[in-house]
């Protein structure tokens, strides 16, 4: 079950009624809010012990955790022989997870990955759309996920009936689809996209309109790099969206020689307000390639592994401490394990769906 369809029985339990997308926006950036709590009583629990009692208590137990990775990483790296596996993880991972990887990136890096490895079995570290991308990029292989949850409430806001109403009320338009969407969607899309090189495939596209599907955030981002006309559909990503001015303006009050790197997937009154605007890849590279020695990060947490692991001798300071995705944070080191031990859950994609979705992935992959 995942995160999103646990909302919507949440709903229907409770009765909560929403006549407007705005009202459904709060109810989830209020459920965001409590699974982010979650997990992170579970960090402080498990990752960051604090025991009462003086250091050699503490230091004793967290011998005992490293002794206990120490295990686990080898047991990982013995089943990874055995299946012939490939694990990949998106920046956005725990950092245990990001540790044991073959390979990190976005979106974009990852499908790539997938599309051309030579392993058996590719392990996703993500969301499950990303393993669906996957799978469809390399049909013959299996694709396991650590824990079938892991969702994305974005994806879950555009469905094909919708999608195929806006097609007929604009039959000139091309579909462009934001790589986070289901696999169903991907298969009514004339070709995809991730925040890395959205700008580049709307521009590639042969047509004056596009309907552009699901994240109105990165949408309206995309509008000021291009004369074409995106009809944006209402979508966001409910962790960048949480991103306020008001944080970023408290954060440089506190930090005022920081410079600012931000998402696309955040509101554009945020953007606007960024020294760097651009995709997660993008951003890492520009934070270690500039002179700048501090900043103010406006993306999710889990880039902060490959921060901190690029550039040592700087300081990094996220905006908000909710830019945390609850999806995302799902995985961790014994369940990446144990689906290599049961080889579960694997991501199955209906081939009719997969080879219409194939054709917009390898599309996008084809932009230069």
């Amino acid at each position: 079950m995942t995160v999103p369809l646990t909302l919507c029985k949440l709903i229907v339990k409770h009765r909560v009624k929403f006549d407007t997308l705005s009202l459904f926006h709060v109810f989830l950036r209020h459920v965001n809010f409590i699974i982010m709590m979650r997990i992170e009583r579970e960090d402080s629990a498990v990752n960051r012990i604090r025991i009462r009692g003086g250091s050699k208590v503490e230091a004793q137990a967290l011998e005992r955790k490293a002794e206990m990775n120490r295990e686990l990483k080898e047991r990982l790296f013995q089943l990874k022989k055995e299946r012939n596996a490939i694990i990949l993880a998106h920046y956005y991972q725990r950092d245990e997870i990001q540790e044991v990887a073959d390979f990190r990136g976005d979106s974009f890096l990852l499908a790539q990955k997938a599309a051309s490895t030579d392993a058996e079995t590719i392990v996703f570290c993500g969301v499950h759309f990303m393993g669906e991308s996957a799978k469809i990029l390399a049909p013959n292989k299996t694709v396991l996920i650590p824990d079938e949850r892991a969702g994305c409430p974005m994806a879950d806001m555009v469905n094909v009936d919708g999608l195929r109403k806006l097609k007929a009320q604009h039959p000139n338009a091309k579909v462009v689809t934001y790589i986070n969407s289901s696999a169903e969607i991907k298969a009514e899309t004339d070709i995809c996209c991730t925040s890395s090189n959205a700008v580049k495939v709307i521009n590639s596209v042969d047509a004056d309109e596009i309907i552009w599907v699901p994240d109105k955030n990165l949408g309206h981002y995309v509008q000021q790099h291009t004369d074409k006309k995106l009809i944006i559909w209402e979508g966001y990503c409910n962790t960048h969206d949480m991103l306020t001015v008001k944080d970023v303006v408290e954060m440089k009050a506190k930090h005022p020689g920081a410079e600012f790197v931000v998402h696309p997937e955040c509101r554009a009154e945020v953007v606007a307000m960024g020294d760097f605007v651009g995709s997660t890849t993008a951003i890492l590279d520009y934070c270690k390639n500039s002179s700048a020695k501090e900043f103010i990060v406006g993306t999710e947490d889990g880039t902060g592994y490959q921060l901190r692991k690029d550039s040592p001798d700087k300081e990094f300071h996220f905006a908000t401490k909710f830019l945390v995705c609850p999806n995302m944070k799902v995985n961790n080191l014994k369940k990446l394990i144990k689906c290599l031990e049961t080889m579960q859950p694997q991501i199955y994609v209906p081939p009719a769906v997969a080879d219409k979705a194939r054709a917009s992935l390898e599309r996008m992959l084809q932009v230069k």
